[in-house]
């Protein structure tokens, strides 16, 4: 040990004397340089959400002007080569010297890092972007830009290649009115290929829309002539009430409330619906909060507080009852809690989480006040309330003692695991891949063959519960629902732990068919509302099993779509004795035919669940899978023409 020590040491010293450390090994990147560099560190990634973002932190600059009063009208427009184009009416960015950059003003908020009015709180008191390097950072990232300013009767110009100022701020003619334009077209050297998704881009800007009632925001497409125009008069009271849409709500009314506390504003609006999910939104200064933080916790703590006191105050509760959880309340609860503050600090460049401590009271104080202000106004809403976070309390204790039995089962020995899963022999979670497959008769094809080292199969017996309809008690009372939480071993809902997750790919094989897709959408449903995580971390899995098998002479081509069918004929055009053979059920193929086509990892082809949307996803499978029949019925109507491969 200690010769070995020595050794080390002795190369230590060689490596120290023959490679000098110096200052010139210190490599200093400036700041159009780093973002360029590492331009995930300012916009979270270069794919298509890298992409939105850059428009994102356009737009917010124009909702600062927006939030400060100065802007009524944002348009955005998506030209025919990708590029974006955001106008605004508000005051436009000052072109006079900078006193410290010596620049122009607006050439300095174009190019430098952590420039611009937010930071100095006397222009705007809240503002959202990237805490101030939105605007530098899109033009680094952008092959081209060009801001037009329009100030006390003059128009200002400057363009940008790649970050760089082609020439000075120059005046170029009178116009009425002000504003700001910004156009600029994202760098392919940096994000590939440049294509933006309307439907994502619209769906952000009706938020912010809603977050800021009077202000109307368009959204052009060029590509397509498409154009969308969002303006709310009504505020989050609105965005709770497109929340509930096709569901029946508890009360008429959204409750709404509103107050500044010292610099920060906060509202809050909620309404109960007759569903069992919680759909609760939080937004700091416009910028959706997906992971939550301060100001979502002070709003639960005031919520589950306040129903607390009024379930004992109105004898709701017996003296004897146990306080009603977070979750009793949240059941069938919509809601949008918007925050706007003079000195936001979020979690990660991208702001996925509210990190102000001092949020958290303000936001309880206000929300306390307001809930126990509208239960006194309104007795027969307390009522409807009180009747669905009751009944939720008493399926919670129902349900709990179900998880407690399947959680008891999951940490007992895999003897204890689901009598018909065949388990494979890999330890190692990151190596393993469960198929979750309908009927017996496909379950038997894929355990004879599948690779036992790392593939187990778990064989689903009919169609499972539908979770969108049913309380969590009754959920768990389900035998195949019961099956797939214990085979899987990571809980469920608040409990979801994906370190104890027993497979990293978790797959859905059903049949081409009518009732195979219907299977496939309920063991959706229930992953999206009990095991979301799985879906955000790239879990859950679709098998694409084939459609037809093209067969001539001693040749056969499998086939995964109709188009491709008609491209295998083509090839074999002329040619006599070729037989096609459709497969609606997985059961139709033998074991090995199974492993060929679907489940061998060098030839399979597998869809990767993810979410791009919550809200959407949210209402569709509401929509899909609720009570409510109209919305359903109009749902597949809209899209019946786009159908493929229906089977009938």
């Amino acid at each position: 040990m200690a010769e070995n020590t020595a050794k080390n040491t002795a190369d230590t010293k060689t490596k120290k004397e023959t490679k000098k450390y110096s200052a010139q090994e210190i490599h200093v990147l400036g700041g159009r340089e780093a973002v360029r560099k590492r331009p995930g560190m300012y916009i979270g990634s270069t794919d298509i959400n890298g992409l939105h973002h850059l428009v994102y932190e356009i737009v917010y600059n124009s909702i600062d002007e927006a939030m400060a009063g100065f802007c009524d009208k944002i348009l955005i427009t998506i030209q025919p080569d990708n590029s974006i184009k955001v106008e605004d009416n508000g005051r436009g960015i000052p072109v006079e010297e900078h006193p410290t950059t010596k620049l122009s003003a607006l050439e300095t908020v174009m190019t430098v890092l952590h420039a611009g009015a937010k930071f100095g709180g006397k222009t705007y008191q809240v503002s959202g972007g990237l805490h101030g390097v939105g605007a530098s950072v899109v033009n680094a990232l952008s092959s081209w830009c060009k801001v037009i300013v329009r100030q006390e009767g003059k128009q200002y110009e400057q363009e940008y290649m790649r970050g760089l100022p082609q020439g000075k701020v120059t005046e170029t003619g009178e116009v009425e009115g002000s504003g700001l334009i910004t156009i600029f077209l994202a760098d392919e050297e940096i994000f590939g290929t440049v294509k933006y998704n309307f439907n994502t881009l619209a769906d952000r800007f009706r938020e912010m829309a809603y977050l800021n009632k009077g202000l109307e925001i368009k959204v052009i497409d060029e590509r397509t002539d498409d154009e969308r125009t969002f303006y709310f008069e009504g505020g989050i009271s609105s965005f709770v009430r497109q929340l509930n849409r096709g569901r029946g709500v508890r009360i008429k009314q959204p409750i709404y409330i509103n107050k500044a506390v010292n610099s920060t504003m906060v509202e809050a609006s909620l309404q109960y619906n007759d569903g069992f999910n919680e759909t609760v939104l939080s937004f700091a200064n416009c910028v959706n909060t997906a992971d939550g933080g301060s100001h979502l916790t002070g709003f639960r703590t005031a919520l589950t507080r306040v129903l607390n006191d009024v379930a004992h105050k109105g004898k709701f509760l017996k003296d004897d009852d146990p306080n009603l959880t977070g979750e009793d309340v949240r059941e069938g609860l919509a809601a949008v809690i918007s925050v706007k503050l003079s000195e936001p600090q979020f979690e990660g460049q991208t702001k996925g989480k509210l990190g102000n401590p001092e949020t958290k009271g303000i936001v309880e104080s206000v929300v306390g006040e307001g809930l126990s202000l509208f239960f006194e106004e309104h007795p027969d809403d307390v009522k409807r309330i009180m009747e669905k976070v009751i009944l939720a309390a008493k399926a919670r204790e129902a349900a709990r003692k179900a998880r407690d039995l399947i959680v008891k089962k999951t940490s007992l020995l895999s003897a204890t695991l689901p009598g018909k899963l065949a388990e494979c022999s890999e330890k190692d979670p990151s190596h393993c891949e469960l198929y979750l497959v309908e009927g017996d008769s496909a379950g038997g094809s894929a355990k004879q063959g599948r690779n036992p080292r790392f593939q187990a199969i778990l064989p689903l017996r009919g169609k499972i519960l539908n979770v969108e309809k049913a309380p969590s008690d009754k959920m768990l009372a389900h035998a195949e629902i019961r099956a797939i939480i214990t085979a899987l071993g990571a809980g469920i809902d608040d409990e979801l732990d994906l370190s104890r997750l027993r497979y990293h790919r978790v797959i859905l094989m059903t049949d081409a068919d009518v009732d195979g897709s219907h299977i496939r959408t309920l063991l959706l449903t229930f992953f999206f509302r009990h095991m979301a995580d799985l879906i955000h971390n790239e879990h859950l899995y679709i098998a694409q099993p084939p459609l037809f098998r093209v067969k001539h002479g001693k040749t056969e081509k499998w086939v995964y779509s109709e188009q491709e069918r008609d491209e295998a004929l083509k090839e074999l055009k002329g040619a006599k004795n070729i037989d096609i053979q459709r497969y609606k059920g997985l059961g139709e193929m033998s074991a090995e035919q199974l492993w060929e086509t679907t489940m061998n990892p060098a030839t399979r082809t597998l869809l990767t669940v993810n979410i791009d949307d919550a809200v959407d996803a949210d209402h569709i499978f509401h929509t899909l899978m609720g009570e409510e029949v109209p919305p359903r019925k109009a749902f597949i109507q809209a899209r019946a023409k786009s159908v493929q491969n229906l089977d009938v």
